[in-house]
């Protein structure tokens, strides 16, 4: 599989996080170094998942650049379409984090220099069945090709899947020429609101937004955060509840959900309430620690998670 999109490093806060100014200090419960970026967090899910991954981003010469090629490689991330760009900084995101919500601050630095070029460079290397894309609004030069990259998958016999991420800029546009060519679309309840709303229109319910955005050619898989997961498919509506846990940081958990869902596709898995509970579970698990990879299962330890 190849995952398309953003690496940076995440520097995850968690405690007293809501700025004061005027100098005063403020003391942390917790502070954590981790690799980040949708791409590289979904990227390193699948391989812990046991699923052969490539991972197509820019990351910069620097010592964060080095620091997320080690860590991705660490965990079986295979790093060969991971460029660097000299003189520029790989991408920061400092995460204040609480259990109830976050704030992301991101200096894109060298995540958005990525573009058609080193997707179709990646493609003869890897031979990919499955491409998945990440981050979309962060990655302009991508997104400005990435209809006639995707027609081109599909005319390979290469399925492809989405996941948008937020939109900085609220804007949510060339979406409308996207999804009818992806075969997969991830977003969580926010961005299913926001996209359907721009796309095809506002809706009622969420069910009615994912339908919506179905009739369009993808099927949608909805993260519904610590409610769980549900999906519109060619075979109806489907839910699955999400395991109970003592979450410290949901950081990547949308993340590690997607690769749980995606590493049941590529594991052969065909029931829909089956795909959804490989993906329940993986985001769930990933909460037990602070950023989006440290506390990933392995393939064993979701096994033994999703029946106990």
């Amino acid at each position: 599989m190849l995952v398309v999109g953003d690496a940076n490093v995440d520097l995850v806060l968690r405690g007293d996080i809501v700025p004061r100014f005027g100098q005063a200090e403020q003391l942390l419960e917790d502070a954590a170094l981790a690799p980040g970026g949708s791409a590289g967090i979904t990227a390193n899910g699948l391989a812990r998942l046991g699923v052969p991954t490539g991972l197509v981003a820019v990351v910069g010469d620097d010592d964060f650049g080095l620091f997320t090629r080690n860590a991705l490689q660490a965990n079986g991330v295979e790093t060969a379409a991971l460029a660097t760009a000299s003189g520029v900084p790989t991408g920061v995101s400092v995460i204040l984090s609480t259990l109830e919500d976050r704030a992301i601050l991101t200096r894109p630095g060298s995540v958005s220099l990525i573009g058609p070029t080193e997707v179709r460079t990646a493609l003869h290397r890897f031979a990919p069945d499955h491409v998945h894309f990440s981050s979309y609004f962060l990655l302009p030069r991508l997104a400005a090709e990435l209809p006639a990259l995707l027609s081109q998958l599909r005319a390979a016999g290469i399925t492809s899947s989405i996941d948008t991420n937020w939109d900085p800029a609220t804007r949510w546009t060339g979406l409308g020429a996207v999804l009818p060519l992806v075969d997969l679309v991830l977003p969580n309840l926010e961005e299913l609101r926001a996209i359907c709303s721009t796309v095809v229109g506002r809706r009622e319910s969420d069910e009615d937004a994912a339908l919506a955005l179905a009739e369009l050619g993808p099927a949608v898989v909805v993260k519904a955060g610590a409610e769980g997961g549900w999906s519109v498919t060619a075979s109806g509506i489907h839910h699955r509840p999400a395991p109970s846990a003592d979450a410290v940081d949901t950081t990547g958990a949308g993340d590690s959900f997607n690769a749980g869902y995606l590493a049941a596709v590529a594991h052969g898995v065909v029931e829909e309430e089956a795909r959804l509970h490989w993906a329940v579970v993986a985001g769930t698990l990933s909460t037990r620690s602070a950023g989006g990879t440290a506390a990933q299962p392995s393939l064993t330890e979701l096994f033994e998670n999703l029946f106990s």
